[in-house]
Order: C-alpha cells, then sequence, then structure tokens
C-alpha cells in the first residue's frame, strides 16, 4: 500500500470547500493543514477537519506538508506557487496556472529545478463526461475530426458572487475564468493549438454585485467581458470559442466535436460527468454509457491523480497542459487586440486516457 500525499490548502474562499469535501473521500491524499488570510477562517476550517490551522510561511515550509494546495486569487497563484516550490514542496494550483505567461514560465522552471511536481486544475477533464468523449474520438467513432466548437454564455459572476472583483480585473474575465474549462478540453479532446486568431469587447464600465453582504455596490469593469476566435491545432481541426459575461443563455451545446463521419455533443466541461451524445453518418443521435475516466469523481481528483502517478511520469493535470492553455488565451487575447493571427509559442503532450476506473489510490511509499 502506498501513503497518501500529505496536503496542507492555502486560502479558503468558495472552492475550497469542493476540495475539502472530497479529499475525506480519497485514499490517496490526507489534509494536514490549512491557511488564509483571515486567521478567524483558517482556525474555524482547521476546527472542523481536525488539521492545523498555519500561517502561509507556516504552511509553505512546515516538513509534514509534501503538497501545497494553491486556491488563492489568481493574481496570487505564482507568489504561492513559488515560495511552496523554494521550500521544496510539490504544488497544485486552481487555475489559470498564473496570471501571465512569465509568472506561469517561471512556476514551471523553479519546479524542474527544484525536482517537484507542479500541477494544476482543472481536473474536470479526468471525469466520466470528457473522457468518455476522448475515448469516442480516439477509437474512430467520429472518423477524422475536422472542427470544434466551444461555447459559454452568463450574464455575469457579479449576480451570484459576493466578492467577484477578481472576475473583472487583469487575471479575470470570462476566458481566463472559464476558458480553461473548455480549452483544457479541447486540447485534451483534440491535441495541442498552433494559432489562433480572435476578436473582443468590452460592454459595460461597470458591475453591480447582486448578493451577500455588498449587495449594490458597483465594481469596475478592467477586462474584456465577451471573448470570442478560432484555435488551430496542430492536427489541422478548427476550433471556435466564445466566452462571454454579456450574454443571458444558449441552447448551443457547450462543447461539439465534428468529424468526417460523425458528430460528438460533449457535457459541460465544468462538471465531471454528463450524457457524451454521438451522431454517426447515416444514424441518429444516441448517448454513449460511461466508457473513460473517474467515476463520481469531484475537484481534488486532479491532486489524487498527481499522488497516484510514479516518479518520471506525468500526471494528468499537470503544469504543462496548464501552461499550454494560458499561452492560448493570452494569445487570443493578443489576436483581438491586434487583429491579426498570433503563434503559440508552447505546445504539450496530451495527457495519459484514464480508464473507466474507481478513485486514484496512494502509489508506492515515497
Amino acid at each position: 500500500m502506498g501513503q497518501p500525499l500529505k496536503v496542507g490548502i492555502v486560502g479558503l474562499g468558495a472552492i475550497s470547500g469542493a476540495y475539502l469535501a472530497t479529499f475525506e473521500r480519497l485514499e490517496a491524499v490526507r489534509l494536514v493543514a490549512v491557511a488564509d488570510l483571515d486567521p478567524a477562517r483558517a482556525a474555524s476550517v482547521a476546527a472542523e477537519r481536525g488539521v492545523r490551522a498555519q500561517t502561509v510561511d507556516e504552511l509553505t515550509t512546515d516538513p509534514d506538508v509534501d503538497l501545497v494546495l494553491n486556491l488563492t486569487t489568481p493574481a496570487a497563484h505564482a507568489e504561492i506557487a513559488l515560495r511552496a516550490i523554494a521550500a521544496g514542496k510539490a504544488v497544485y494550483g486552481e487555475k489559470p496556472l498564473a496570471v501571465t505567461l512569465d509568472d506561469a514560465r517561471a512556476v514551471l522552471e523553479a519546479g524542474r529545478t527544484a525536482g517537484v511536481r507542479v500541477g494544476c486544475a482543472p481536473d474536470t477533464v479526468l471525469g466520466t463526461g470528457v473522457q468518455t468523449a476522448r475515448k469516442a474520438v480516439d477509437d474512430g467513432a467520429i472518423g477524422e475530426p475536422v472542427a470544434a466548437t466551444a461555447i459559454m454564455v452568463t450574464p455575469g459572476h457579479e449576480r451570484w458572487h459576493p466578492n467577484p472583483d477578481f472576475y473583472y480585473r487583469s487575471g479575470g474575465g470570462p476566458l481566463l475564468d472559464m476558458g480553461p474549462y473548455y480549452v483544457t478540453t479541447l486540447v485534451t479532446l483534440l491535441g495541442p493549438v498552433v494559432s489562433v486568431v480572435g476578436a473582443a469587447s468590452h460592454t459595460r464600465a461597470t458591475r453591480e454585485i447582486g448578493s451577500g453582504d455588498r449587495a449594490g455596490q458597483v465594481i469596475p469593469v478592467d477586462v474584456d467581458t465577451h471573448v470570442t476566435g478560432v484555435l488551430r491545432h496542430a492536427s489541422g481541426v478548427l476550433s471556435t470559442l466564445v466566452m462571454s459575461f454579456d450574454s443571458v443563455a444558449t441552447r448551443a451545446s457547450q462543447i461539439e466535436v465534428h468529424g468526417q463521419a460523425g458528430s460528438l455533443v460533449v457535457p459541460d466541461p465544468n462538471r465531471f460527468d454528463g450524457d457524451v451524445q454521438l451522431h454517426e453518418l447515416g444514424g441518429t443521435w444516441r448517448t454513449l454509457p460511461p466508457g473513460a475516466g473517474y467515476r463520481d469523481a469531484a475537484r481534488g481528483y486532479g491532486v489524487a491523480d498527481l499522488a497516484a502517478t510514479p516518479p518520471g511520469v506525468a500526471a494528468r493535470a499537470n503544469g504543462e497542459v496548464a501552461y499550454h492553455v494560458l499561452d492560448i488565451m493570452t494569445a487570443l487575447l493578443a489576436a483581438a487586440d491586434t487583429g491579426t493571427t498570433v503563434s503559440v509559442r508552447s505546445t504539450c503532450d496530451r495527457p495519459a486516457p484514464v480508464p473507466l476506473s474507481a478513485a486514484p489510490a496512494a502509489h508506492v511509499p515515497r
């Protein structure tokens, strides 16, 4: 039996609850400490979970912590990751890997130099939804892939989030916030991207918070809130992307993949499961049974997958994929700003497929 990976969490905002709930049922990881800018919040979570409440400095240097799970806001992702890596810790962060490519590159280079692993969300691509769709593509169910569409529209997160400011600052917006789910799914299904074209708009200068103690407060908008573009994959497939905080709703499938012999509807990439639908040439739509992916997956399975991956083998939700996804998104914003085709300089290996299986188990003792 392997030993569980001992995890310390930095940042106990809204998303931390999902990770905390998942960790309770994962044998590959064990929560040992938490830290937050609000010491009272850290103390409360620590008491509830039976772990240590620490400062960020204490947690990132604690010899009992194997991996620092970085759930801070995007602007702090690189800083916290670099502090943890400097202390010899593996890191796994919420998306994006960093706000800028320079910061993201610094994190990866620091990880390589220190010989520690760097992982990054989203891990939704490890569930049965996206993995079943990937298996269908890999098995030739749609023939040679030709094109894909990925569409996300919402009126904006300020309607439900009590502190939505960071969604409308540098590092936010619909592309950098929600885009990682969609772009990571496209890379998982169709491989890396080599160039992009795009357009974007900034329709409102302010937004009004709709819930919580700050309801009615007006916040500034500093980023484009509607972004659209076309991604050219190395394989030649063209993926059309629409990410918007300015629209109300859509009836379009969130992701579709089209080939010469069929088409796939891929479920919500912000979820781990969902129905995959296949329409073969000359046939009709049918739902595929789950054929790949971690069953009953939830946020945190990327950390467990990292814990279960042998040394020298890339974990599936790895930093190289996250860097390439960030490169694609920042290239798309640059293309929208300049009106030109922009090359994506990085690449990555398609992560290994996930066979239909239960939660990953701890690897051999470290």
